[in-house]
């Protein structure tokens, strides 16, 4: 095995002490700039690259991000919007030459306990979080640590909406979900329940890194909240609603993901907002939760055109679910969309060469990505938390979507 230069290499070979070399490297007065400019050349002649760990030790930075996902590992390999966010997301930390750590764990508590572990071992300078929860305690906990952090699809920060949106609070963070007994997400309250507080425990004064925190204690500042890249899930909602409405569906089920997951509750608060609206109550409108999976969405499927007065259009969280419907559709010998209309919530390559085509909500995922990442780096620069409006999902129709039948 190939042993990795050091800075005693470079010393000897640019014959000036290991102290000119680490000033030189470090960019430090002390040594000439032709010694300065010589070093440099050889450490890259000779392939050395400083040690991040070493550096993390001494109170440089780590020179890299961290993103953890807390999802059933059976439902990542089939979905395709990770993969496009995590490509955004790369693209802006490469251009920086900052590594990206990435960790999938079962649950919220395991990946509380990663942050706490990359925390202690100077593993990261940032985190990117996605999935946010109803009730969510990660923004508390880096605040905690002080971890600066961005929040993917998360509540605003108080104070830093984006020009044009509503006030921090107006979107209700617990909706009341109601609908057919099973369909809500275990834990959420009333309507207009105020997101989880935002005190810390255990912060230290300003300039001071904490120790260990125990989470409890003090208030923090919400200057020290993550920032959020927010995404208008309810309006995406509104769009693909009045489409379906537009062509004369009245009956019809939205097959969401999973329970307890804020983007879960805000779809599902809105479709029930635009029903109601339309004096459609939850016989004929109405949400599903499942996880994600193809498997999930092929059961649900099933079950739901079982029913005596099935729908007569679906709505999907994602295009593996609205793919497996469309098999279960097809399988059961009901044509699509001459009375069974499907709708993908993303977008992606099957959804445009399955027949028929799926209609789908095209945006750009990997945008949505830049977006966080260059978020990130504004606070690691010294950036106050705010939030930023990402690009609103636009409907684009296609062969799966048509009016219902007559008898219906």
């Amino acid at each position: 095995m190939a042993r990795r230069p050091t800075i005693k290499d470079i010393a000897r070979r640019s014959g000036v002490s290991e102290s000119a070399v680490s000033f030189a490297l470090n960019d430090r007065p002390g040594v000439s700039e032709d010694t300065r400019a010589r070093v440099r050349r050889i450490a890259e002649e000779l392939g050395w690259q400083p040690n991040s760990a070493a550096r993390a030790l001494s109170g440089e930075r780590s020179g890299a991000v961290g993103l953890v996902l807390a999802r059933p590992a059976r439902t990542l390999g089939a979905e395709s919007f990770f993969l496009r966010l995590v490509s955004g997301v790369q693209e802006v930390l490469s251009a920086g030459r900052i590594a990206l750590l990435f960790q999938v764990v079962e649950d919220v508590d395991a990946e509380c306990a990663v942050y706490r572990r990359w925390w202690a071992e100077r593993r990261v300078d940032g985190v990117i979080v996605v999935d946010p929860r109803i009730d969510d305690p990660r923004p508390e906990l880096l605040a905690g640590l002080g971890l600066p952090a961005v929040m993917v699809g998360g509540p605003d920060v108080p104070g830093t909406e984006p020009p044009g949106t509503e006030p921090a609070g107006t979107e209700p963070a617990r909706p009341e979900l109601t609908g057919p007994a099973g369909t809500e997400p275990p834990g959420t309250g009333p309507a207009g329940t105020e997101p989880p507080g935002t005190e810390p425990p255990g912060t230290e004064p300003a300039g001071t890194e904490p120790a260990r925190p125990e989470l409890t204690g003090p208030a923090v500042p919400s200057a020290r909240l993550p920032s959020t890249i927010r995404a208008d899930d309810a309006g995406a909602m509104i769009q693909v609603l009045e489409h379906l409405h537009g062509l004369g569906h009245r009956r019809i089920t939205h097959l969401a993901g999973l329970p307890g997951l804020a983007h879960t509750a805000r779809r599902m608060a809105s479709l029930r907002t635009w029903s109601e609206g339309r004096g459609l109550g939850p016989d004929r409108v109405r949400s599903v939760v499942t996880d994600y999976s193809d498997t999930e969405g092929a059961a649900a499927t099933r079950r739901i055109l079982a029913e005596p007065a099935p729908p007569t259009a679906l709505v999907f969280d994602n295009d593996v679910m609205a793919l497996a419907g469309l098999a279960v559709a097809t399988e059961l010998g009901i044509p699509v969309p001459a009375r069974l209309s499907i709708v993908a919530w993303d977008d992606s390559a099957l959804c445009r060469v399955t027949h028929p085509r799926l209609t789908a909500l095209v945006r750009d995922t990997a945008a949505f990505g830049r977006l966080a990442a260059e978020e990130l780096m504004a606070v690691l620069a010294g950036g106050v938390p705010r939030t930023r409006q990402s690009e609103l999902p636009r409907l684009e129709p296609r062969e799966s979507t048509a009016p219902p039948p007559t008898a219906y």
